[in-house]
């Protein structure tokens, strides 16, 4: 299993999102201390090409971002202090996303240990957001006829917002997003689908919902999905509000990965959130989706 890492992470955010951006040294340590995957299995790459970002993104905004050129409110709607090491960063996610589409077109399933970047818009970035890896992947595989139905599901506590607003038009993917009914963002978009869940949701009323989830969208025929895998759903998150267990979230990836399997699609999963008070849980966590897709999968 191909994953995509780079280690340009320090970044500076103000709390509670500071820590939480160790968790993808981490996460890459951790694999490698327990076996799960080679050193050979990682891979990084150079930034997107400019021209191709602007097939997703609005020429003017890449533009303004990759010049420094944002506005201070619009600095502060994303959350990050704008640099040259911030658009570096986003736009080695931006490739890093659509290289594993291609990887997991080859080998069924590959994993992004950043990305997930559902709350970037076309034209502007929020929430951590600058630019939407998985739209931009979504698009080249389009454009280039590598797949005809894309499926993006998003599982992250957070609705992807950004992500709805940018298909709202396209008939060739369809968004789906399982989120908490009462967190950010407050406006929420219209996604293909949206199912909004209570605060302190337990792992049992969970997957039923999301069983329930899986079996209409098999009707869909997707031949590729994004998955959005944020462990921001665990109880211990700070944010939120949910109530899984990390056996839980397990089973949610288990649920997930067999659902592609049984449909023989391939799929590449981003990290997603994940603001547990404990890094080790966090890190657990995402651990734990990397050894049910190789299980399931591979």
């Amino acid at each position: 299993m191909k994953v995509a890492y780079h280690d340009l992470y320090s970044i500076q955010l103000p709390e509670p999102h500071r820590f939480p951006m160790e968790k993808y040294e981490l996460i890459k340590k951790q694999l490698l201390y327990e076996g799960v995957v080679a050193e050979s299995d990682f891979f990084s790459n150079k930034p997107i090409a400019i021209d191709e970002l602007i097939q997703t993104h609005d020429p003017d905004y890449v533009q303004r971002f990759i010049s420094l050129g944002l506005t201070l409110k619009e600095q502060r709607k994303t959350g990050f202090l704008h640099t040259e090491e911030l658009v570096q960063r986003e736009l080695i996610i931006m490739e890093g996303t659509k290289n594993c589409a291609l990887y997991a077109l080859k080998e069924g399933v590959a994993m992004n240990i950043a990305g997930g970047t559902h709350h970037a818009y076309r034209d502007g970035g929020e929430g951590f957001c600058m630019l939407n890896d998985q739209a931009v992947a979504s698009e080249y595989l389009l454009r280039n006829q590598l797949c005809k139905n894309i499926l993006i599901l998003d599982l992250d506590v957070h609705q992807g917002n950004g992500t709805a607003k940018m298909f709202e038009q396209e008939n060739r993917v369809y968004t789906f997003s399982m989120h908490g009914k009462n967190n950010y963002p407050l406006h929420k978009e219209r996604s293909d689908r949206d199912i909004h869940l209570n605060d302190g949701i337990d792992d049992e009323s969970y997957l039923s919902v999301l069983n329930d989830e899986l079996k209409s969208l098999k009707e869909l025929r997707p031949d590729f999905v994004f998955y959005q895998c944020g462990v921001d759903v665990l109880g211990t998150d700070k944010l939120g509000k949910l109530g899984l267990t990390k056996n839980g979230a397990r089973e949610r990836d288990e649920m997930v990965f067999l659902f592609a399997k049984e449909l023989g699609v391939p799929v590449v999963c981003t990290m997603g959130g994940g603001y547990s008070k404990k890094i080790s849980d966090i890190v657990d966590a995402h651990v734990n989706t990397f050894k049910s897709a190789i299980r399931i999968l591979e």
